[in-house]
Order: structure tokens, then C-alpha cells, then sequence
């Protein structure tokens, strides 16, 4: 079965006060063109789920898409500073956030990897975590020994990945650091990808021991060249210095509005394209 759709139709797929996770690492292969028409489509009380976020996060907060985020990280890294209208978000009360390491939300999605309802945590056995975050419970080991720490599990509604290529089933390839994109396919309800490239099946299978993602977890397929972009997508493209900058001199939701409407022509190109299959 062809799982290829349109952004909007994929989009779709995810419902307000869904609990989603969004792929890559910080200005790293983040699913931002997803990210977008989510914020077109004015999606609420979204629930994110990252070990470390940027420019995706900050977004969704900008146009009040989100509701909570349980993340171990949340900046622009050190070029950038940090991320503005989440942190405004967050002061204001508007976004609450279950703070984490991000190991801890590593062992979270690997509890519901494995259908588990938690995961012990080696070395997190004191600091402000454990009182402020009600995911962490410290108990004592069945076993004897020292106490140990657990992590609820994160189970995603859905996972949003953007990937370098992939089948019209939903098999996919990344390259470079696959970071915790792979396990948040294997956590999450479904799965969703953006792909640089859709590629016959053939030859997906002619390296099958390389496909990170199969497609019998996924449930569409959106092709996206450039969705990653203003952040970076290894061997494709870097990021965009000036999208970034101007991004983050904006001040208003008119601004901000009318940055998202400067990406649709690119967002929807994949839409238009001759994709050999």
C-alpha cells in the first residue's frame, strides 16, 4: 500500500492535545516544514516530546500550538542564544514543561519501546528533578542496594521524522547521526515521515540491512525537499543563518504569520514534483 500524501493530508493525522514527538537534534534535521502547516493548521494543546529542541519547539509556542513539553533541552545553541517565545511561554504560564536530562527522556521512550511502564535511571538520584517533574519516582532496589530512580514512560500519539530517503512504503534511510529519531518510531502510535527523496522500492531493497525505519511502522509518507530547513540536514544543506536572524527578531504573531506564509511555496514543492516510485 502507498502511504505517499500531501503536508496537509499528513498533518491531519495529528489531533489536539496529541502527544508528539519531533525528530533530529536541536537546528539538526528537525521536522520543521511539519512543523509549519501544524502551526497552519493552528493545532492546540500539542504535547511535545524532544530530547533537545530549538527552532521546532520555540515555533509551535510562538503561535500557541502546545500545551506542554517534556524535553531535557530547549535553546538555539550557543550562535543563536535562546529560544525566545518558549521561554516567554513558559514564564507566562502559558506551556508547561516537565523538565528533563535528556537521558531521562531517552529511558522514557525506551520504557514504551518496550512496553514497559517505566524505566530505572542509573546516576539521577538527587537534585531539583526528582521534586519537580512528577515523571521521576525514587524507589527502593527489590533487589537490595541503593535506591533507584524511575522514569515514566513517554508513549507518542505520533512521531514526526524527517529523513534523507525513503520508499512509497515508508522504508527510510537517514544518514549522519540518527540521534533518538529511530527509537521514537519504535515508542510512538504512529509514525510519520518527511523525506528529501522518495526512492523505488528496489532499491531500498538492494541495502535492506541499512533502513533504519521499516515501513510497517509508518503510516505516511511526505515528500519534502528542503523540510528541514532553516536548520540543517546532513550532506544536504546547512542551516539558514538569515532565516534563523530574522526569525528571531520578531516580535509579534503578525510577523511570525508571515514567516510561516514565506515557506509555503517550498513546504508544499514535493506536491508538484515528478516523484519516481
Amino acid at each position: 500500500m502507498k502511504k505517499i500524501l500531501t503536508l496537509q493530508e499528513a498533518v491531519a493525522y495529528v489531533q489536539d492535545g496529541d502527544t508528539v514527538a519531533l525528530g533530529g537534534n536541536v537546528l539538526h534535521r528537525a521536522p520543521m516544514a511539519f512543523v509549519r502547516e501544524m502551526a497552519r493548521q493552528k493545532k492546540k494543546e500539542l504535547k511535545l516530546v524532544k530530547t533537545a529542541g530549538a527552532h521546532d519547539i520555540d515555533l509551535l509556542c510562538a503561535l500557541d500550538c502546545v500545551q506542554s513539553v517534556e524535553a531535557g533541552f530547549v535553546s538555539y545553541e550557543t550562535k543563536y542564544g535562546l529560544a525566545p517565545h518558549y521561554r516567554k511561554a513558559v514564564e507566562s504560564g502559558k506551556v508547561t514543561v516537565n523538565e528533563h536530562a535528556c537521558y531521562t527522556v531517552i529511558c522514557a521512550l525506551r520504557a514504551a519501546s518496550m512496553n514497559v511502564p517505566f524505566m530505572p535511571v542509573k546516576g539521577l538520584c538527587a537534585g531539583d528533578l526528582l521534586v519537580k517533574n512528577d515523571y521521576f519516582v525514587v524507589v527502593e532496589d527489590p533487589f537490595g542496594g541503593e535506591p533507584v530512580t524511575l522514569v515514566k514512560a513517554i508513549v507518542p500519539d505520533v512521531a514526526i521524522i524527517h529523513v534523507h530517503e525513503c520508499d512509497q512504503h515508508g522504508n527510510a534511510r537517514i544518514y549522519g547521526p540518527r540521534f533518538e529519531d529511530v527509537l521514537m518510531t519504535r515508542a510512538a502510535k504512529k509514525v510519520i515521515l518527511t523525506t528529501e527523496q522518495i526512492v523505488p522500492r528496489e532499491r531500498m531493497k538492494l541495502q535492506a540491512e541499512y533502513i533504519d525505519i521499516p515501513g510497517f511502522l509508518v503510516a505516511a509518507v511526505v515528500h519534502v525537499p528542503q523540510g528541514a530547513s532553516p536548520c540543517s540536514c546532513y550532506k544536504k544543506y546547512d542551516i539558514d543563518d538569515q532565516a534563523l536572524r530574522s526569525y528571531l527578531a520578531m516580535q509579534n504573531r503578525d510577523e511570525i504569520e508571515s514567516y510561516l506564509k514565506r515557506y509555503e511555496r517550498k513546504d508544499y514543492a514535493g506536491e508538484r514534483m515528478a516523484v519516481w516510485v
